[in-house]
């Protein structure tokens, strides 16, 4: 392990969030505010700013940058309930887990929603989008997944932007799992609403999620939310009119969240940290192969975020017991989420480096041997 790692006596996490997060990051929170104390609101502002600057967009170019308490599904939610009309009608392009989630919080809110799905190993195409939307003008909003977490797929939201825009629908973009790790310019891509979450690529804890709104779309959802504590509008509202959340913000999150960021400007920004990830990634990749495992995706349709490996074949291999004495030598890995085939996640987010991807893969083999299961499959 790293000397970061010994110290702290923490396990590491190769998930998708919560992450192993710096000292420094953690450090941040040891110290209590409170929300109306004006340092405090400073913090929130800067954050706001420096989320549209991560973003490639700013207020003075029309685009907002809302925080929202709670979970990145929450901050899902706030858009999903709030930014599409009482009597609009939503386009959901699936293909894993956290695409099926948008459409689980649209009917669960009453929202009129048509899913587009393809098969958990191929990423949406811009003609299923271009075919759904021309066949069925009453579609107002549609929203996608840029890493669809299930597998590590990505998703291409630029070209599915353009087939958005060329139809005129509004655009939410789900970025949970990639903002603040691979490059994404807002503008140019014409995403309307994007959500992501304090706990992710930007190495923060969880408390807190954020959505990157066009003003012009934000001010559309006045009146529109099926929720009090929810209403992205209103949660806006609040922030520009006294700096304050209209409810208890999370206060420590968002300390630790403000050095977090300072750090992924120390890494080199976005360019910098993806950087980090692919080399952890690429190492991960050569030593699960070393051993025969097989990745779910292939090559070209994998991000750096996580990746799902094939459980091996051999009748000696359970999972629980593989992942149990890895979690007691203290390396976390993810369960599965696919619907069609039994795998496992490895992450390769957060603050780990290319030592700890050696240190789990030491591991790993020494799991296989004593459970008596030659590599991989």
């Amino acid at each position: 392990m790293t000397p970061e790692h010994r110290h702290s006596g923490d396990p590491i996490l190769f998930t998708p969030g919560p992450l192993t997060t710096s000292h420094t990051v953690k450090e941040a929170m040891l110290r209590d505010v409170g929300s109306r104390d004006a340092a405090f609101i400073a913090t929130v502002a800067r954050i706001r700013e420096r989320l549209l600057m991560l973003a490639g967009v700013s207020q003075a170019g029309g685009y907002e940058a809302v925080l929202m308490q709670g979970s990145g599904t929450f901050g899902i939610e706030s858009v999903i309930t709030s930014a599409v009309p009482r009597d609009g009608k939503l386009l959901v392009l699936a293909n894993g887990a956290y695409g099926e989630r948008i459409v689980r919080i649209a009917n669960v809110a009453g929202i009129e929603c048509t899913v587009v799905r393809s098969p958990e190993d191929e990423p949406i195409t811009p003609s299923l989008a271009d075919a759904a939307l021309a066949a069925d003008t009453s579609i107002t909003d549609v929203a996608v997944v840029h890493c669809e977490t299930t597998t590590g797929l990505l998703n291409p939201i630029e070209q599915i932007g353009k087939v958005v825009r060329s139809q005129g629908r509004l655009y939410i973009v789900d970025a949970m799992s990639s903002f603040g790790g691979i490059p994404i310019d807002v503008g140019a891509i014409g995403i309307d609403f994007l959500v992501s979450s304090a706990n992710k690529c930007i190495e923060g804890v969880p408390g807190f999620s954020f959505v990157i709104a066009k003003r012009e779309a934000l001010l559309a959802c006045e009146g529109t939310a099926r929720s009090l504590s929810l209403d992205l509008h209103a949660q806006w509202r609040g922030l520009e009119t006294d700096g304050q959340f209209r409810f208890t913000p999370p206060t420590h999150a968002i300390l630790a969240f403000d050095q977090a960021l300072s750090e992924l400007d120390a890494e080199g920004g976005v360019p910098g940290r993806g950087a980090r990830y692919a080399a952890k990634h690429r190492a991960l990749l050569d030593g699960m192969r070393a051993m025969r495992f097989r990745a779910y995706l292939t090559p070209e349709r994998q991000s750096y975020i996580i990746t799902s490996f094939h459980y091996p074949a051999h009748p000696n291999f359970s999972f629980p017991a593989f992942y149990d004495q890895l979690a007691r030598m203290g390396f976390v890995i993810y369960l599965g989420k696919l619907s069609e085939a039994e795998c496992f996640r490895i992450g390769t987010i957060g603050r780990i480096f290319e030592s700890d991807i050696q240190q789990l893969l030491a591991a790993i083999r020494g799991v296989l041997d004593e459970m008596g299961v030659p590599d991989g499959s």
